[in-house]
């Protein structure tokens, strides 16, 4: 029956993808093919952004935001540039309230990149006073999601290692402070520690889920918190000189991790929301998705993949995205926000998903450029 109940799930999602592709975009990796369907998705977020009920500072806005960034710059989208610019100016560039929080420092990462274009002091002189405060009085609470100071002061879980770490990497080069670099690695260290298998070189969501499996007996790892640290390693890497001695720390997790984003990767080119049980979650999962593409790319372009074992994995991986725009370019199959994989729709979407489908875009027409 669990078997036959599989089957049916698989069989409905392939005739939903059918449907959603009849007017969508095309999947070449060719410039204009990936403009077209980028420009499409850029705008419909930016055009629903009012029904967005997310803090305007939080993390899920922060990773759209990098995105659009890249789109914008990249694309050459006077829409999103100015979207972009918007809201920092209406919020005076400041962060969400939590101090040591990961989450609420997210957004900094938009203000950094924004700062080195623009060169005004006021887009990063409120993260820098956050940060600085931060690496400058570390929590030494206990590195766990049980521990109630412990949960927010540190990186206790792993999508942390995408909000917070590419901040400090970009406030440490900029300044030349070395308390940004310290903690960097002080805080990415503990948790990799204390989160990462290396066995499945996979990262646990946290420590409440340690030891869980999934219904066909293997370990959980989550789709998107996988996501969120193989994302977040380039950003981190494209923020620290390119002559860090830490760089390799980086890098050696980062090649570990491709080697399993290749392997759970579906024979359609899809990722799910649990790893090693996608016959559990057979729909697709594409803001683990849209994450792994961009880190494939990412290692494709900087030469440290190889690029005839890995574009295969991204062209069927960004097809797969690209089959799940709407003709409005509305981006479906992203789970909502969550700790631990559940199952999604066509109809759903996030703008962390968006966020992360841009930056693949990006990266992929960088690598038809080379």
């Amino acid at each position: 029956m669990k078997n036959f109940l599989s089957f049916f799930a698989a069989a409905l999602m392939t005739v939903s993808l059918s449907a959603a592709d009849k007017n969508a975009f095309s999947d070449k990796m060719t410039e204009e093919a990936i403009k077209e369907v980028c420009q499409a998705v850029s705008n419909w977020q930016i055009d629903n952004f009012g029904n967005v009920k997310h803090n305007l500072l939080g993390w899920h806005n922060g990773a759209l935001y990098i995105g659009m960034y890249n789109w914008a710059e990249y694309g050459q989208d006077a829409k999103a540039a100015e979207f972009l610019m918007a809201i920092g100016d209406k919020h005076k560039w400041g962060l969400a309230s939590r101090s040591y929080h990961a989450d609420d420092i997210c957004v900094g990462q938009m203000y950094i990149e924004m700062y080195k274009k623009h060169k005004k002091n006021k887009m990063i002189q409120p993260l820098k006073e956050r940060a600085f405060y931060v690496a400058s009085h570390p929590s030494d609470a206990p590195l766990s999601k049980n521990d109630k100071v412990g949960k927010d002061t540190r990186w206790s879980w792993c999508d942390a290692l995408f909000m917070a770490p590419p901040v400090y990497a970009g406030l440490y080069t900029l300044t030349g402070e070395q308390v940004y670099k310290d903690y960097l690695m002080s805080e990415y260290k503990a948790c990799t520690d204390s989160l990462y298998d290396h066995a499945e070189s996979l990262y646990y969501r946290d420590c409440k889920r340690i030891g869980l499996q999934e219904p066909n007996g293997a370990k959980q790892f989550w789709g998107r918190g996988n996501g969120w640290v193989f994302g977040g390693i380039p950003l981190i890497l494209n923020n620290l000189p390119d002559d860090d001695p830490d760089r390799e720390y980086f890098l050696e997790i980062y090649k570990e991790m491709a080697e399993a984003v290749l392997k759970t990767q579906d024979k359609d080119g899809h990722w799910h929301a649990s790893l090693l049980d996608p016959d559990s979650y057979p729909a697709p999962e594409n803001s683990c998705s849209a994450f792994f593409c961009y880190g494939l790319a990412w290692g494709i372009n900087n030469g440290i993949l190889d690029g005839a074992k890995y574009k295969k994995a991204l062209k069927k991986g960004w097809s797969g995205l690209v089959q799940s725009v709407n003709p409005n370019g509305k981006l479906g199959y992203v789970q909502p926000v969550g700790a631990a994989p559940k199952k999604v729709s066509m109809d759903s979407t996030e703008v962390y998903g968006v966020g992360a489908f841009l930056m693949a875009g990006v990266e992929i027409m960088k690598m038809i450029e080379k």
